[in-house]
């Protein structure tokens, strides 16, 4: 689980307006989650383990967020289905930002994602402007992997 600090500061560095749809990579416990769930229009979010994934939707459910809409799959491949987003946040580390996921983020929009091997990433965000992604490295952090196709 990450630290509060760490899910406010990659929750800034989206710089959420209130209106945007995000997609949220590792679902977890909820508690990231629910945060964006308070700050977006709509949130998708993708949690491989079906037990968490269900266990975030009861415990939102019982604070009356019902923005938030929920799938079990590899995190890595996004949720194509619902594209474009303007905000993806991605709570688990890949050795490379997954194209996938790139190719999902809208024009205008931005990605807060921990990028490098396991153990020790650097927190990325990428904004993409019509078929340009601008990376900036951020600070040294620590994430679970993220396990799917375009991950570990």
């Amino acid at each position: 689980i990450s630290q509060p600090y760490v899910v406010a500061h990659m929750t800034e560095l989206l710089a959420l307006q209130g209106t945007e749809k995000v997609l949220e990579i590792g679902t977890g416990s909820g508690y990231q989650t629910a945060v964006l769930g308070r700050l977006a229009a709509q949130v998708f979010t993708v949690e491989r383990i079906a037990s968490l994934s269900q266990r975030a939707a009861r415990i939102l459910a019982e604070l009356e967020i019902d923005n938030v809409h929920y799938f079990v799959g590899d995190g890595s491949l996004g949720w194509p289905e619902h594209a474009p987003y303007e905000a993806i946040l991605v709570t688990c580390a890949a050795p490379r930002v997954p194209v996938p996921l790139l190719e999902q983020l809208a024009d205008g929009g931005r990605m807060v994602t921990p990028v490098g091997p396991r153990g020790a990433q650097t927190l990325v965000r990428v904004i993409r402007t019509g078929e340009t992604f601008k990376e900036e490295q951020l600070s040294a952090v620590a994430f679970v992997p993220l396990i799917g196709q375009y991950g570990w």
